[in-house]
């Protein structure tokens, strides 16, 4: 057996003095695809942001690929696509511009090389983005800023991909260009962990699926059956005329 890639054991993490995880193990394996799912304010997006370092744990151990998080440098390995709403707004740049700053943690002493431009080029034509190249992010619709964050993400080559709702208010053409941008990159031989509402167009990919409620975990396992295109409760659908609840924020 080797190493899982990613491992918590009995993380806890407080958000303004307010506990949002409780004692979560969770494991992924090199190769495998998982969901972290579970309503608003179960604490999926901090356990993700846990992992990369984004929010301290206050109890229990985090590795990436074997390494204690607290020592992992190896950055250049781990690819992270944030949530569209706290990634996007007013940058003045261009898509290539964007996506080529997340080849910058394989640049030497940042100058991007001609493999370096090459490798833009290819997660630009990965998420069907490359007419787009020049043009300003700020002119693209929210999908089509999604697919930028994602090939941001992808120029680096990652082994890991960490995505928090990436389909979350993307349209379905985007979702279906999302969905088979994914799985080339399983085919690949990448190793993703992915925050869900909902799993849509990306069920056929999910190895497994791990539900927080509370911040603790409640299911480990095979994707619920009757989840499918079902959001679980506590989220909202994006529809053409606003969101429509569908359940309490928890």
């Amino acid at each position: 057996m080797t190493e899982p890639v990613i491992s918590l054991r009995g993380v806890s993490a407080e958000l303004a003095a307010r506990p949002v995880l409780r004692g979560i193990d969770l494991t992924v394996a090199r190769g495998e695809v998982v969901a972290l799912l579970g309503a608003n304010g179960s604490g999926k997006s901090t356990a993700v942001r846990t992992i990369i370092g984004q929010v301290p744990v206050s109890a229990g151990e985090i590795e990436l690929f074997g390494t204690p998080r607290r020592r992992f440098r190896d950055w250049a390995r781990v690819g992270y696509v944030p949530q569209r709403t706290t990634a996007a707004g007013g940058v003045p740049a261009t898509v290539t511009e964007v996506v080529s700053s997340g080849r910058l943690s394989r640049a030497r002493f940042g100058v991007l090389r001609r493999a370096d431009h090459a490798a833009v080029r290819r997660a630009l034509e990965l998420v069907g983005m490359a007419d787009r190249a020049k043009d300003s992010v700020n002119a693209l619709s929210g999908g089509q800023h999604q697919r930028v964050l994602i090939a941001r993400a992808l120029a680096a080559e990652p082994e890991l991909l960490i995505m928090d709702e990436p389909m979350a208010g993307v349209d379905l053409a985007s979702q279906e260009v999302l969905a088979r941008t994914l799985r080339e990159q399983v085919a690949a031989g990448s190793t993703v962990l992915l925050v869900l509402h909902e799993l849509g167009p990306l069920e056929p990919l999910i190895d497994r699926a791990v539900v927080l409620r509370d911040g603790c975990v409640t299911h480990d396992g095979p994707p619920p059956p009757a989840l499918g295109q079902h959001a679980l409760p506590g989220h909202d659908h994006v529809h053409p005329h606003g969101p429509i609840r569908t359940g309490l924020l928890s």
